[in-house]
């Protein structure tokens, strides 16, 4: 056989393709001689020589926000406790869930089992702070917070189709259930790209808890890329020790060692890269590069010292204390004002299916003075018109107790079918209180007390499904959630899949 036709049928798929992008190293090296460094060069040829852009055509109209902030309940926070007043539920203190309540709605096993499904009432105080004919019912367990209220647009009508921890956080975060897609936060970096050079675009922290009740683990596809190429992942920075794993020096190497390390490095990725056209080889070019500017830019985001007396006033003194949820809502500030674009904030501990009263003060107490603080500061600074802050957890929690039921003491198991998330700044509209649910708050009702079945009638005003709030979130950012997809296996993907609607009602 012919020589070069047996190489020719030994080639791999990946192979042949990577032969037609030999251009690209051609590209890298001469874009290396006008920046004076081969690993810049080739992060530069990839990404662009100030980073990546976003994609042609994004954002698809004019943004209201620029950048968002996630605060994020992990676990489920009671929304009966906090922001949805049922008054009426005291007068039927310990009687059971009517089935016309309940409707044959999916429950879970911790609860299927119960001969009985107690009502339990909120053994916490309200107060209606009014900016609109219906005002705003907070809980007396966030003073802070409620200090803020015209500041902020409550969804009590949130819902899901999930009913455990691990999809429902996997379903919000990344619009679906299994995991393997990309995350919120890496959608939103691929397709509008950086505003800054020195820090990632998409940065993840996460916050200790008073109670030390972290029940439900974490993983880091929360905050990764799924199919999309890497570099749009979340990058976490951790609350002791470096931020970033390997950001210092080891001993005996210097910044000019490191430099000349990353550049010969460079050279054998340009290698793999010409011969095999793997655009992950660019992606790692580029954050090779990125953790290098990191060991500058990392350390004078993370020195708090130069902050205010009234700023560490404003947000607590937990905030002295690095990985807190206060010291990490000031940071999301400071990040905020150096162009990072998706900032997403855990928050761990609130899945109180026993001891919610032990519990759910602790973890307010955590962070509702942060939280205010937080809108109040990007609001002084004039950041916050251009900034989508939102709080919430992946579910709520059932009006009925789990386990033994005592006025004192009481638990709630999960429940998908309403709950509260809250938003402020970037465009939302500011005081208002947006959907309702029944006397129970089990179901979503319509303006008349109709209930409505969200499954059924997905453009019946009320109801705010999980993707209608990921579009509605990319609707403040510019983008038309149905025009960011990326082709994987032969089908376009979406953050929203084929669902989702912007909730007009909830913007300016």
């Amino acid at each position: 056989m012919d020589p070069i036709r047996e190489a020719e049928l030994m080639m791999t798929r990946r192979q042949l393709f990577g032969k037609t992008t030999l251009g690209l190293g051609t590209a890298a090296l001469s874009r290396l001689l006008m920046t004076g460094g081969m690993a810049g060069g080739l992060a530069a040829a990839a990404m662009g020589s100030e980073g990546h852009k976003g994609l042609a055509g994004m954002p698809n109209f004019a943004p209201k926000a620029k950048h968002v902030i996630y605060l994020f309940m992990n676990g489920g926070p009671s929304q009966l406790d906090l922001w949805d007043y049922k008054p009426k539920l005291n007068d039927i203190y310990d009687t059971d869930l009517p089935d016309r309540v309940r409707r044959g709605q999916r429950i879970t096993t911790m609860t299927s089992g119960q001969t009985r499904f107690p009502i339990a009432p909120s053994r916490y105080k309200f107060k209606k702070y009014d900016n609109q004919a219906d005002g705003v019912w907070v809980s007396e367990l966030l003073p802070h917070t409620a200090g803020i209220v015209n500041d902020l647009c409550v969804v009590r009508s949130m819902w899901t189709e999930a009913i455990n921890h691990d999809p429902a956080v996997t379903y919000i975060q990344t619009g679906s259930q299994l995991p393997g897609r990309p995350s919120m936060g890496s959608w939103v970096s691929y397709g509008l790209g950086t505003e800054n050079e020195n820090l990632p675009t998409y940065v993840v922290l996460h916050s200790k808890v008073s109670s030390g009740k972290v029940d439900q683990a974490l993983f880091s596809r929360l905050w990764g890329t799924g199919f999309l190429p890497s570099e749009y992942q979340g990058v976490s920075l951790r609350s002791s020790g470096d931020p970033v794993l390997y950001l210092t020096d080891p001993d005996g190497m210097d910044r000019t060692t490191r430099r000349g390390m990353l550049n010969d490095l460079a050279k054998l990725n340009e290698m793999q890269l010409g011969a095999f056209g793997d655009p992950e080889i660019a992606a790692r070019i580029t954050q090779y590069e990125m953790a290098y500017r990191l060991q500058t830019s990392v350390p004078d985001l993370m020195d708090l010292s130069k902050e205010s007396a009234d700023t560490f006033e404003l947000y607590g003194k937990e905030a002295h204390e690095p990985g807190t949820f206060a010291a990490n809502c000031l940071l999301a500030r400071r990040m905020v004002e150096r162009g990072v674009r998706y900032i997403q904030i855990f928050h761990r501990g609130w899945d109180q299916h026993g001891n919610l009263t032990g519990d759910l003060p602790m973890q307010t107490k955590d962070v509702d003075q942060a939280c205010a603080a937080l809108v109040k500061d990007l609001k002084q600074r004039g950041l916050l018109d251009d900034t989508l802050v939102i709080w919430g957890g992946e579910f709520g929690r059932t009006v009925y107790c789990q386990g033994a039921l005592s006025h004192e003491n009481y638990g709630r198991d999960h429940h998908p079918r309403a709950f509260t998330v809250w938003m402020a700044g970037g465009g939302v509209q500011p005081g208002i209180a947006y959907g309702q649910t029944d006397d129970y708050g089990y179901n979503i009702v319509d303006k008349d007390g109709a209930v409505i079945d969200p499954s059924v009638d997905t453009l019946t005003p009320g109801a705010v499904h999980v993707h209608d709030l990921q579009a509605t979130i990319l609707n403040q950012l510019g983008v038309d959630h149905t025009k960011l997809t990326y082709r994987y296996q032969g089908r376009d993907f979406r953050l929203t899949d084929v669902h989702g609607h912007v909730v007009k009602d909830l913007i300016k």
